[in-house]
C-alpha cells in the first residue's frame, strides 16, 4: 500500500539518509527539502487555527545543469507518495500572450493527484472487480433463469443449472474459455473534439468541452461479439467505475493537493528580463507577477473544482548563469525564503555516482543485460577512468553535470549490448584499457566530443 503523504512521520535524518541511497553530496539542499516535509507533519498536528496560518517556507535551488536538483525533488515525492509536478517557468506565458497560463501548473497537479488516488483506489477493488467480471461472464455464458410473470421474482436456478455454472466457473478460472465469444454490451464512443480551437495552451478549453459534450449526449450502448480473453478487460473496466466512488476520490485528490503538493519549478532564471523593459522582457517579468499569486496563496478554478494553493511547496530551480536571484522581481524573491547553493560535480563525485547508489548506472545496465544471459563486470579502474573522461569533457565543452555519464557509458557498453542477443550466458569485463580504447578518440577531438558525448 502506498504511503500517506499526510502521514509521513520520517525524521529530517532519516529523509536526507533515504536521499542519501539515490543522489550524491549536496547536503544543505537534502537538508532543506527534509525539513520542510517534516514541517508539513508538524503543521498538521497543530489545532485548527493555529495550522492555518503557517505557510510552507519555498525553496529556491541553485545550481548547474545536471547536479541533482530535479532528483531530490522528485524522490522527495515518491518517498512520500505526494502529488508531485516537474513544470519548466520557461514554457509559459503571461496572460493575454498566446500559451499556457501559470494556473495551467495547479490544474496539472490536480489530475496528477485524481490518477494516484484512482489507481489506489482501484487496487483496493481489484478483487471485488474480478469476482464481479466472473459472475458477468458467467451471466453471459449461461443465462439465468427469467423471471416469472406472476410474481415478478427470479426463478432460483435448478441444480442442473447451478452444477453446470460452477463447471463453467472452473474452466473459467483454468483458462480454457478463454476464445469463446461472448456478447458484451459497450459504452459507444462519443464523437472527439480536435483541431478547430487554434493557438497554444487550448488543451484544456479543448477537454473541458468535450467533457461537456460527452455529459450531453445520452450515453448509448451497442452489442458485440468478442472471445472471453477480448471482453474481459472491458467489463473489469466496467466493474471498476460502478465500485469507484468518483467524487469521493476527487475529493480526496484535492485536499492531496492542497495539504501535501509539490510543484517544482525549474528554469526560474529563464524568467529573468536582461533589464530593457521591452519586447521578450515584458512578458518573462509578466510569467514572475503571475506566478505570485498562486506562490502567495490563492484559489486555482480547474474541471474537478477549485483548489487552495496556500499550502503546496514550491521548489524553485535555476542556474542561473550570467543573472541572479536578486534578479526575481522582489515579490517572488520574498516567496522563496529557503536558498540553497548546490555543488557542482567533478571527477570524485562522478566515480561516487557511478558506484554507490541504488539506481546507479552501472547497475541497471548489469541488471539490463542480464535479461539477455550476459553477465557485466565494471572494475574499478573503468569507473575511474569514465569520471575522469565525464569531467574532462564537462570542462572542455558544456558542463551537463552528470548527465555526462549517461552518454559516456552508454558509448563503452554500446558494442556489448549489440552483440548481447547473440552471446548468452558470456561474460565481459570492462576495465580503464577498454574504456580508453572506446572514448580516447572522441575526447580528443572536441568537435567529435561536442555532437557525440
Amino acid at each position: 500500500m502506498a504511503l500517506n503523504p499526510l502521514e509521513n512521520e520520517k525524521t529530517p535524518r532519516e529523509i536526507v539518509e533515504e536521499l542519501n541511497k539515490y543522489i550524491v553530496g549536496q547536503y544543505d539542499a537534502k537538508k532543506a527539502v527534509a525539513l520542510a516535509l517534516r514541517t508539513r507533519w508538524r503543521r498538521l498536528r497543530l489545532p485548527e487555527d493555529k495550522r492555518t496560518e503557517i505557510y510552507p517556507k519555498n525553496i529556491l535551488m541553485i545550481g548547474p545543469t545536471g547536479v541533482g536538483k530535479t532528483e531530490i525533488a522528485r524522490r522527495l515525492a515518491r518517498m512520500t507518495d505526494a502529488p508531485f509536478l516537474k513544470v519548466e517557468a520557461s514554457k509559459f506565458t503571461e496572460v493575454g500572450y498566446v500559451g499556457r497560463d501559470v494556473e495551467s501548473m495547479i490544474r496539472d497537479l490536480v489530475e496528477v493527484s485524481v490518477n494516484q488516488m484512482r489507481v489506489r483506489r482501484q487496487e483496493e477493488c481489484d478483487e471485488e472487480a474480478h469476482r464481479a467480471v466472473e459472475e458477468r461472464l458467467l451471466n453471459l455464458l449461461l443465462p439465468p433463469a427469467p423471471m416469472t410473470y406472476s410474481t415478478l421474482q427470479e426463478v432460483s436456478p435448478s441444480p442442473h443449472q447451478q452444477t453446470t455454472r460452477e463447471k463453467l466457473r472452473t474452466m473459467l478460472r483454468e483458462g480454457k474459455l478463454e476464445d469463446r465469444e461472448v456478447e458484451v454490451e459497450l459504452p459507444e464512443r462519443s464523437v472527439m473534439v480536435q483541431g478547430f480551437i487554434p493557438g497554444a495552451g487550448m488543451e484544456e478549453m479543448q477537454s473541458n468541452l468535450q467533457e461537456m459534450l460527452d455529459k450531453m449526449m445520452p450515453s448509448r450502448k451497442k452489442k458485440q461479439a468478442m472471445k472471453i480473453s477480448e471482453a474481459r478487460p472491458h467489463l473489469f473496466q466496467s466493474e471498476l467505475e460502478h465500485l469507484v466512488d468518483e467524487e469521493a476520490l476527487v475529493g480526496q485528490a484535492i485536499s492531496r493537493v492542497e495539504q501535501a503538493g509539490i510543484v517544482f519549478l525549474d528554469e526560474m532564471d529563464k524568467i529573468i528580463g536582461n533589464g530593457q523593459g521591452s519586447g521578450p522582457d515584458v512578458s518573462r517579468e509578466g510569467v514572475q507577477r503571475d506566478i505570485l499569486p498562486l506562490v502567495e496563496g490563492s484559489t486555482v478554478k480547474t474541471k474537478h473544482g477549485f483548489v487552495n494553493t496556500d499550502h503546496i511547496l514550491f521548489i524553485g530551480a535555476g542556474a542561473f548563469y550570467g543573472t541572479s536571484p536578486s534578479d526575481l522581481i522582489p515579490e517572488l524573491q520574498g516567496r522563496f525564503p529557503i536558498r540553497v547553493e548546490l555543488d557542482s560535480l567533478g571527477k570524485t563525485e562522478f566515480v561516487q555516482i557511478l558506484k554507490e547508489p541504488e539506481n546507479s548506472l552501472t547497475k541497471q545496465y548489469k541488471s539490463l543485460l542480464e535479461t539477455e544471459g550476459v553477465l557485466v563486470e565494471f572494475e574499478d579502474s573503468a569507473i575511474d577512468e569514465m569520471a575522469e573522461m565525464a569531467a574532462e569533457i564537462n570542462d572542455k565543452t558544456d558542463n551537463i553535470g552528470a548527465r555526462r555519464l549517461h552518454t559516456i557509458i552508454e558509448k563503452v557498453i554500446e558494442e556489448i549490448s549489440f552483440i548481447a542477443p547473440e552471446t548468452p550466458g558470456k561474460k565481459f569485463v570492462l576495465d580503464a584499457k577498454l574504456v580508453r580504447e572506446r572514448l580516447s578518440e572522441i575526447v580528443k577531438d572536441q568537435d567529435l566530443s561536442r555532437y557525440i558525448l
